[in-house]
């Protein structure tokens, strides 16, 4: 019993060791596998920087990764949801920017109608604008493919139309000279509404790389035209408005560069702002009159000191050094803050500015060689601080660095602090001191040079950037072999205005007779109207739907309609010679074993190998059917009607003609050729790559889009309601008004009117004093003061010896702007001078019960 109870415990653990044997065999292969792989992968990616004496990739390695060339299902869709992500990007773009605009304007009307400048019903009209229906008509406007008559219509008419505009926008987007010299024949006012409308359309406001390359081509090419042309002394890009740094500043601090100033500024602009006991002044007389504004405000009584001092005379009071000195303090902590988190933000810089700075520091010290470099430094500093983030950090809440609630705003004293630390760094970071009028701030000066080397450095990095070539691994022929041709979604008024302003400037832009662009606009003819391109009928020139129709938006699919110009032509053939040959290679050595691709040519196809091949062609002529048209290949690249050995030998005539032209090596065994297609699957993994993150980034864009978009809802509900309730208390006020005279409200209401001697408005201290009135006179003129129809708004009444002289409106609401103003004494009725401040404690008191 006990020799088989042992030998079953003998069997149970070799069973156990057999498993483990079995489950470490299995990891050890497992192992052994990953490690080929990633070894065979690693020879892949040593390529990159592959030397003459380097190693080659073997045949076999190359042949394993081949198939990450093919491009499956998982690419069109990702292909096609960019295309998507890239429309709604813009289409958002372009609706947010309307609604921003009309809201910006609401503001203004509401501003307006409560100082009485204009009416309700002005303010009403202007809301239904602001529909969430009318906002989303915005995006809504892309109908052009279902215009039966329009620009895409069934006829060979608009066809030819269409390729001309196709052809026209691909050669503006792809060769930058055309819109850098007509950025600079119109007018400033007018090239920047093109420029922010057009120029970054063209470009679909760099929703991909390959349009970002193209854009900031552009950036370069025409700050590189402005300064050649326009700058005669390296200060004027400073003391000037240049056109091209308006464009670049406001592109980067768009949907796309925004995030980049919100993770930068937001964290100390919040710390900030919830600082309630923070109060920064740094202006002598500012301090003294908000010192005694405050005296007064809080005891109703006039104060003894005079309302217009000097700096030298506000300085003269202990109260002001005192309260001067410790602004100066705080200021010095808090701007401490801003500056630690700028200077270590260099890679959060978007690449364009950052770009654009090199391109600035390069093209100034080619034209003013002679300049220092703290000289070319101090105007990078004036594009990446005072243009790029100083004004973010002035009004945070216009540039979205923080998030405010519908109606909420900045309190004046939240502004002020934020203006004061924008001033700071400005003055560092130009290495500017206080002096002169601002000598009361010289002890920061020395703080100011300390953080000016800081912030030298800090621009000396941000110019070191690579080249827009290696940054986004683009050059003249790489939309040659892309997957997805080039669209942009345009409305109907920019394709007209942009064709309007070619015809008007194509000589300045283009002096060549022979120039491509006087072809394209030759076949493109007279501008059409804007009725001929949706194909709507004729409308009176005066009529306001003209305004909507040109907004249609078209997708416009780009094409080349020339071959690459001069000497680049026959490098051209030869580049495309070499790419379908390196295709046709690919085709073969996955079907047919060899070392070399000598050997592999050499060798003759096997039947079973034929069929493989044949199989192979027929599931890619299935995949091909279900691409896309967007994404389809203006002409096949390779025929995949030919036989496994037909093209072996298509491949043997093509090498032939590269070796006469230089480009292929036939003593190697074509070595070359399988280092180039090795190079390829690593680039399109690395393609892959950047498709995800880009399809990320955009998704990432589009939600923001769409926050905004949420936010502007609320906005368009906030005013909205503000409305409804104005409308509420106007009718409200219009019952009162309705009312008979012996109605005890309207008693009331006439009880709430004061009467004053201007003898006991100078012993208050409201009057101040009276021209040509001496002041034994004055029980002998009365005030009479009295709410009005319009809330907010007082009628007063003088009278002299009982006779009614004259009556004006006081508008409650202009008091407190010459409040904030620091304005202390005003003028009624041109003779009379009022203290503001107590003349607003008077009101408060009597009637708004403060």
């Amino acid at each position: 019993l006990l020799t088989r109870a042992l030998l079953r415990e003998c069997g149970a653990i070799w069973d156990t060791v057999m498993l483990l044997i079995s489950e470490v065999t299995a990891v050890c292969s497992a192992f052994i596998r990953a490690n080929k792989a990633r070894d065979d992968y690693k020879t892949l990616s040593d390529l990159v920087s592959i030397r003459i004496n380097a190693d080659d990739p073997p045949m076999a390695v190359v042949r394993k990764f081949v198939h990450l060339l093919d491009h499956s299902d998982q690419d069109f869709q990702e292909e096609l949801d960019l295309m998507r992500l890239r429309e709604e990007v813009v289409t958002n773009i372009r609706s947010n920017q309307q609604l921003e605009n009309d809201l910006n304007l609401m503001d203004i009307k509401i501003g307006l109608l409560v100082t009485n400048k204009i009416t309700l019903q002005e303010v009403v009209s202007h809301s239904n604008k602001l529909t969430k229906k009318n906002k989303g008509e915005l995006s809504n406007l892309m109908m052009m493919n279902k215009q039966r008559g329009g620009l895409k219509a069934l006829s060979k008419e608009k066809r030819l139309k269409l390729e001309a505009y196709q052809y026209l926008f691909y050669l503006l987007q792809t060769n930058p000279t055309y819109l850098a010299k007509l950025i600079f024949q119109m007018p400033q006012n007018k090239s920047t509404k093109f420029m922010d409308s057009v120029i970054f359309t063209l470009y679909n406001y760099a929703s991909n790389q390959r349009e970002e390359y193209l854009l900031l081509k552009l950036f370069k090419t025409a700050l590189q035209e402005e300064i050649k042309s326009k700058v005669d002394q390296i200060q004027e890009i400073v003391t000037g408005n240049p056109t091209v740094i308006k464009m670049v500043v406001s592109f980067n601090r768009g949907a796309r560069g925004q995030n980049a100033l919100r993770q930068i500024l937001a964290p100390v602009v919040k710390e900030i702002m919830d600082d309630k006991t923070l109060n920064i002044k740094t202006d002598p007389v500012d301090i003294y009159k908000s010192w005694v504004n405050q005296m007064e405000t809080q005891t109703g009584e006039a104060s003894k000191l005079p309302y217009e001092v000097t700096p030298e005379q506000a300085m003269s009071h202990e109260e002001v050094r005192t309260r001067l000195e410790a602004s100066i303090k705080n200021m010095r902590t808090v701007t401490d803050k801003f500056l630690s988190a700028i200077i270590v933000s260099v890679d959060k810089i978007p690449y364009g500015m950052r770009f654009t700075s090199k391109v600035l520091k390069d093209t100034l010290h080619e034209k003013f060689p002679d300049a220092t470099e703290d000289e070319l430094l101090k105007i990078v500093g004036n594009l990446l601080y005072y243009r790029y983030m100083n004004p973010a950090i002035v009004a945070p809440d216009a540039f979205d660095i923080i998030d405010l609630s519908a109606g909420g705003q900045l309190t004046t004293d939240q502004r002020r602090n934020l203006g004061s630390i924008a001033k700071m760094l400005q003055h560092a970071a130009s290495n500017k001191m206080f002096l002169g009028d601002n000598a009361h701030l010289n002890p920061i000066n020395e703080y100011l040079s300390n953080s000016y080397q800081k912030f030298r450095r800090f621009f000396l990095a941000a110019c070191d950037v690579p080249s827009l070539e290696d940054k986004f691994n683009v050059d003249q022929y790489s939309d040659l072999v892309t997957l997805q041709k080039p669209v942009i979604y345009i409305s109907i008024g920019e394709v007209i205005n942009t064709h309007t302003l070619l015809l008007d400037h194509q000589d300045a832009i283009a002096s060549e007779h022979n120039d491509p662009i006087h072809e394209l606009l030759e076949d493109l003819g007279e501008v059409p109207t804007i009725e001929s391109l949706i194909g709507e009928n004729p409308l009176p020139p005066g009529d306001p739907n003209r305004e909507t129709m040109g907004k249609t938006e078209v997708s416009l699919t780009l094409a080349n309609k020339f071959d690459v110009p001069g000497e680049a032509n026959a490098e051209m053939d030869a580049r495309t010679l070499l790419l379908n040959t390196k295709r046709l290679i690919v085709d073969v050595i996955r079907f047919q074993p060899g070392e070399t691709l000598t050997e592999i040519l050499e060798g003759a196809a096997s039947p079973e190998q034929e069929v493989e091949y044949q199989r192979a062609m027929q599931r890619r002529a299935i995949r091909d059917a279900k691409t896309p048209e967007k994404m389809k290949q203006a002409k096949p690249v390779v025929d995949d009607s030919l036989t496994l050995q037909g093209k072996k030998d298509k491949i043997r005539s093509n090498l032939q003609r590269l070796a006469e032209l230089g480009k292929v090596h036939p003593e190697n065994r074509y070595q070359d050729l399988i280092n180039d297609i090795a190079k390829d699957i690593r680039n399109q993994r690395r393609y892959r790559q950047r498709r995800k993150a880009e399809l990320v980034k955009l998704q990432q864009t589009n939600a923001g889009l769409n926050s905004k978009t949420a936010f502007y809802n609320v906005q368009i509900d906030y005013y909205n309601q503000y409305i409804k309730t104005c409308m509420d208390n106007l009718a409200s006020n219009k019952g009162k008004l309705s009312k008979k005279p012996g109605d005890s409200k309207a008693k009331k209401s006439k009880q709430v009117s004061q009467k004053y001697t201007a003898a006991r408005l100078h012993e208050k201290g409201v009057l101040i004093e009276i021209e040509d009135l001496q002041t034994n006179q004055f029980k002998n003129v009365i005030f009479e003061i009295s709410p009005s129809e319009a809330v907010g708004v007082f009628d007063v009444k003088a009278k002299f010896m009982g006779v009614h002289l004259e009556t004006l409106q006081l508008e409650y609401q202009d008091l407190l702007q010459l409040q904030y103003e620091g304005v202390a004494v005003m003028k009624l009725f041109d003779r009379a001078t009022i203290n503001v401040n107590l003349l607003i404690f008077l009101l408060n008191k009597k009637f708004y019960g403060k």
